[in-house]
């Protein structure tokens, strides 16, 4: 009669290794890796370190004035400027960007706002290294 949940594409699991708590405010670029918690506020561009599972979070007391670029977003705070996501962004209920958002899997919430464009984004192809990789095995 009940079924089991099925397993909806989402977020990759990451550790939150660094938290910029509610009363710090920091002005220029920030280069991070594994996950950020953003409880505070930052005028700069946020980037999650190339070629890694990056996971940012901003809740909804964190607010970036910048541009935003990770593997994977969870929003319910205030973004002002593009947001680009490798993977896969979720608009929680008090999400306000103003801005673009590029995104290959989007998940919004009643209440989130966007004043921009939503773009998805193709998958990236997968390299012809790890193709060979397959068909060897």
């Amino acid at each position: 009669m009940f079924s089991k949940k099925k397993n909806a594409p989402g977020i990759q699991q990451a550790k939150l290794a660094t938290l910029i708590a509610h009363d710090v405010h920091l002005k220029g670029d920030l280069e991070f890796s594994d996950g950020l918690r953003m409880d505070g506020h930052i005028t700069g561009n946020v980037t999650g370190r190339a070629g890694e599972q990056t996971l940012l979070v901003v809740s909804d007391q964190g607010a970036i004035t910048g541009n935003v670029t990770a593997y994977d977003i969870v929003i319910n705070g205030t973004i002002t400027g593009d947001v680009t996501v490798e993977h896969f962004v979720e608009l929680q209920s008090n999400a306000h960007v103003n801005g673009n958002i590029y995104y290959q899997q989007l998940r919004m919430d009643v209440g989130a706002s966007v004043e921009g464009k939503l773009t998805k984004r193709e998958a990236a192809p997968m390299r012809h290294d790890a193709i060979s990789d397959i068909t060897a095995d």
